[in-house]
């Protein structure tokens, strides 16, 4: 497979044309992803809008200015995140209405993006389109997020940063968990397979489990699962029906810390491999072309923006990407991640892969030291959806013109002349023209030391004893 091309700047802003936001526009058109749009064309936004308390998802900044660009092309955009698996038993993206509290909450609304905001897979996460994949590694079909199949193209805009189970939350985990529907994830994540899934790979240990005596919160056993397959029985003992396991997650964080059940890491392997087959899907569901890729590598933070907190991040911003090769993009991503130094303190240096050449994300976002940072990539290369092997081609700003203020372009005589006349903002006709009562000099270097600096020259100063 040929090169790809990516379109890079890096995250270094000193002016108007060098904001991330202009930025991301700059490779956007760089990459060709404009060319893509046509007049009257319904494009979808996909970002991830952030759990309840996280922190380091995108801010909605990037998707309004994108969103703006495609209805410059003549585009009517929408922005979108899908509901979850209940990954958690108390999960904020988990249904339709919690997801549009949540996205809300974090700043994602009509309002903030200027065109809709909306669940694409419906209210409980079913409407969906399905799309044959016999080139997949592990899948053979897919569950697309029916408003993401119906748009007329798609911009995955993509928080680049770590995650526990695809190692890298980049472009292809965007679309290969965050486009799929709710049963698209339980597709993914390898629910109900005869090899791959937690029913069938999952060690159970319901001799772990001391009694509801014992258990002051015995009842998170039985609330965890939404498909009701963990009891309690009257023998004071605890069941799990595992051959129904849809692989929801939702028992991962209650069942493995109480040493309940034995999570085996070639089930993470094989859904890092499926993510790769269900982005292929989403572009086969699309269509040929109509699919473009940004990543923003900013905030890279250890954990993806599906968790309820948010790390401090583990290298500094990398910078913006884009491109229509997903495979490309992410694998660009990883690489400067690897050729930078992690952050001081952060836990890339906790886990002592902080060093140029690290593969920073194995050590410091895997569940599993087996876990590798390319197995999506390397397997999106093998069937291939794109090419892991790339150009990187880094873009020049372009004007400032471009990205001023829109909506009222003459410069600041034209604005504000005749109102400031009429309301007049500095009070010159008060003391002597001064405008405001103020001492005309001070002592500026009295207030200028740190305080250990001020201790320091205070100590040199004091008398000895011997001179007193």
């Amino acid at each position: 497979m040929a090169e790809s091309k990516v379109y890079y700047m890096d995250a270094h802003s000193e002016s108007t044309e060098t904001a991330l936001s202009s930025k991301m526009l700059t490779v956007f058109d760089a990459a060709g992803l404009d060319e893509m749009i046509k007049p009257n064309d319904i494009v979808a936004i996909k970002v991830h809008c952030g759990e309840w308390n996280n922190s380091a998802y995108l801010r909605p900044l990037y998707a309004r200015t994108l969103a703006d660009r495609i209805k410059e092309l003549g585009g009517r955009p929408f922005v979108c995140d899908t509901t979850t698996s209940t990954y958690s038993p108390w999960g904020s993206r988990s249904s339709e209405i919690d997801i549009l509290q949540t996205a809300e909450r974090n700043g994602y609304s009509s309002a903030t993006l200027g065109c809709p905001f909306i669940c694409a897979d419906g209210f409980i996460g079913t409407s969906d389109f399905v799309v044959d994949i016999p080139e997949g590694y592990i899948l053979k079909e897919a569950y697309v997020a029916q408003a993401i199949a119906a748009a007329d193209a798609l911009i995955a805009l993509t928080h680049f940063k770590g995650h526990s189970m695809g190692v890298i939350g980049g472009a292809l985990k965007n679309l290969g968990i965050g486009a799929q529907s709710k049963r698209g994830k339980f597709n993914v994540h390898m629910g109900g397979h005869p090899s791959y899934g937690l029913g069938a790979a999952g060690v159970f240990h319901p001799e772990n489990f001391k009694g509801k005596a014992n258990t002051p919160d015995w009842e998170i056993l039985e609330d965890c699962c939404p498909f009701n397959l963990y009891h309690i029985n009257e023998k004071d003992e605890l069941e799990w029906d595992g051959d129904k396991c849809a692989n929801c997650l939702g028992c991962f964080g209650v069942m493995g810390p109480r040493g309940l059940m034995d999570i085996p890491p070639v089930q993470f392997d094989a859904v890092d491999a499926a993510i790769a087959d269900a982005c292929l899907g989403v572009e086969k569901a699309v269509g040929p072309g109509k699919v473009g890729y940004i990543n923003m590598a900013l905030d890279v933070s250890p954990a993806c923006d599906c968790a309820g907190h948010a790390d401090m991040p583990i290298v500094p911003h990398l910078g913006v990407f884009a491109s229509k090769d997903a495979v490309a993009i992410d694998m660009a991503c990883v690489d400067k991640a690897r050729e930078a130094e992690g952050i001081k303190g952060s836990k890339a240096e906790l886990m002592e892969a902080h060093h140029v050449g690290d593969k920073k994300f194995e050590a410091a976002a895997a569940t599993f030291h087996s876990q590798s940072e390319v197995t999506s990539i390397n397997t999106g290369h093998e069937i291939g959806l794109g090419s892991r092997d790339y150009e990187l081609i880094e873009c020049e700003p372009e004007s400032p013109e471009r990205f001023r203020f829109p909506y009222d372009k003459r410069p600041s005589r034209q604005r504000f002349a005749a109102k400031f006349e009429k309301f007049q903002p500095f009070p010159y006709d008060k003391f002597d023209g001064k405008g405001f009562n103020r001492l005309d000099v001070v002592d500026l270097d009295k207030v200028k030391h740190h305080y250990e600096d001020d201790s320091e020259v205070i100590n040199v100063e004091q008398p000895t004893s011997s001179e007193n």
